[in-house]
């Protein structure tokens, strides 16, 4: 039986689901949505009477592109016309992403989101497909993550190894927002229909203990995260550290004029959903994680974050999924109520791309998924939500995002150096890259790390002795 509250409170909201299927590839999507789906979908029917009736997919730039600018392929074109029309005689609205998280060959091959003529040539891509498309489109999303093909790759070199510049790779964040800008304006003038935004991925969380310096320590997680990428979207500056830094203007990769194309209006903000954190500043570190309970992993990425203000901790006595990830249903609309604070009017209309992980590894005694507490808990976050939509938050779509895609990414960095994974477990774990520990990933050229704060002076424990301590005052 559908809940009446969450039935009128989120009435202006269009559910739906998203995968990285990709339309181009040779061998098309099967026609019917997979097991997955069909179980998201039934859950939202129970909870809210809503039956989803989107269903966005990826275009597939390399497939399109594969030989370079100005080369189209026409089977792969004409891949997407079928696919699109089998959506639509199906009774789904077809949502387009026009980039998830990987370039065509060679664009990578000339520098990948460090070369400015990416933003370029991705402008181009997304005019031919609002040309060739934006009858039937009813949402573009331009990028399904802002932060991945930036901090992780060209920042931290955690997808390509080698690839990490540290500091100087903070150039490719302002390239991406560059490029969405320029593709919005690019479809937009092509005549697409459909509705126009990009995704950045939403963080959160709560400070570790009552201390002030631990708010600050969130602070500096949300500023390195959030207000990264939508300070240039929302307010047309680049992200100021509290030490007047301007991280991503300091690379010299800005142009007069590339702050307006940033600030381009959107139609809506899709913001991704992974899990909360639980943040300390680094010198509370032996206190809130002692020695006896310090995982390795997370003492590794640790030796990251300190050199910007602030560490991750697990929570206290909060059950995890099997996935290491916290239960805390009330996550979700904390962080999208504390970025309706910092940002307020000028947020777009948000819609929420939840992944997928939280809920449906949960099974029961006998080792089957257990739909009631599944259920019980989408509810829980679903309630929250829409206590926030009450009061004047603008939610106008809620987007599954498959549970199977970036299955790598999710295992191998997001659960393994982001929550409390035990040590005992089996490899295969992916080491932090050496640079990060060793170089100092955003160290300024002169030896200045940016963010440093009260962080200055820390000891951080050798690789060797990872497990058994923790960075110290």
């Amino acid at each position: 039986m559908s809940d009446g509250f969450l039935h009128e409170s989120l009435r202006g909201v269009d559910w739906g689901v998203a995968t990285a299927d990709t339309l181009a590839a040779p061998l098309p999507p099967p026609p019917e949505r997979g097991g997955h789906f069909r179980q998201w979908t039934d859950d939202i029917r129970q909870l809210t009477g809503v039956v989803t009736d989107t269903h966005r997919m990826v275009a597939g730039w390399s497939q399109l592109q594969p030989d370079g600018p100005g080369s189209w392929d026409e089977e792969a074109l004409d891949r997407c016309d079928r696919a699109l029309d089998t959506l639509l005689a199906q009774g789904t609205r077809p949502s387009l992403t026009l980039l998830d998280r990987s370039l065509p060959p060679w664009l990578d091959d000339e520098g990948g989101w460090l070369a400015r003529d990416t933003a370029e040539r991705f402008a181009e891509y997304a005019a031919e497909l609002g040309r060739r498309f934006g009858d039937r489109v009813e949402r573009w999303i331009t990028s399904t993550d802002l932060a991945g093909p930036t901090l992780a790759d060209h920042v931290a070199g955690m997808y390509s190894p080698g690839r990490g510049v540290g500091r100087a790779g903070l150039a490719a964040v302002h390239h991406i927002l560059l490029a969405n800008g320029l593709a919005t304006r690019a479809l937009r003038a092509a005549g697409a229909q459909g509705r126009i935004g990009t995704t950045v991925t939403l963080v959160g969380g709560y400070p570790a203990t009552e201390d002030p310096y631990d708010r600050l320590a969130l602070e500096r997680l949300e500023s390195w995260t959030n207000r990264l990428f939508l300070d240039p979207l929302l307010l047309g500056e680049h992200m100021v550290t509290e030490d007047d830094a301007v991280p991503v203007a300091d690379t010299g990769c800005v142009r007069p004029g590339d702050l307006e194309v940033i600030a381009t209006a959107q139609d809506l903000l899709g913001l991704s959903w992974h899990t909360p954190f639980r943040v300390t500043a680094p010198e509370n570190l032996p206190r809130v994680l002692p020695t006896a309970k310090c995982l390795g992993a997370l003492n590794e990425v640790n030796r990251l974050l300190v050199g910007l203000g602030f560490a991750i901790v697990p929570f206290d006595e909060v059950e995890t999924t099997a996935y290491g990830w916290p239960i805390i249903p009330e996550g979700l609309a904390d962080a999208v109520g504390g970025l309706h604070d910092l940002y307020g009017d000028l947020l777009p209309h948000l819609s929420i791309i939840d992944n997928g992980m939280g809920d449906l590894d949960l099974v029961d005694e006998t080792g089957r998924s257990d739909d009631t507490r599944r259920r019980a808990l989408l509810r829980a976050r679903l309630t929250w939500l829409a206590r926030l939509v009450v009061a004047g938050v603008d939610v106008c779509g809620y987007e599954y995002w498959s549970v199977l895609d970036n299955l790598e990414a999710k295992f191998r960095y997001t659960r393994l150096y982001a929550m409390a994974v035990p040590d005992h477990e089996p490899p295969p774990r992916p080491p932090i890259p050496s640079d990060w520990v060793r170089g100092g990933v955003f160290a300024h050229p002169d030896g200045v790390v940016l963010g440093e704060g009260r962080a200055a002076g820390l000891t951080l424990v050798p690789t060797a002795a990872r497990t058994q301590s923790v960075p110290s005052p």
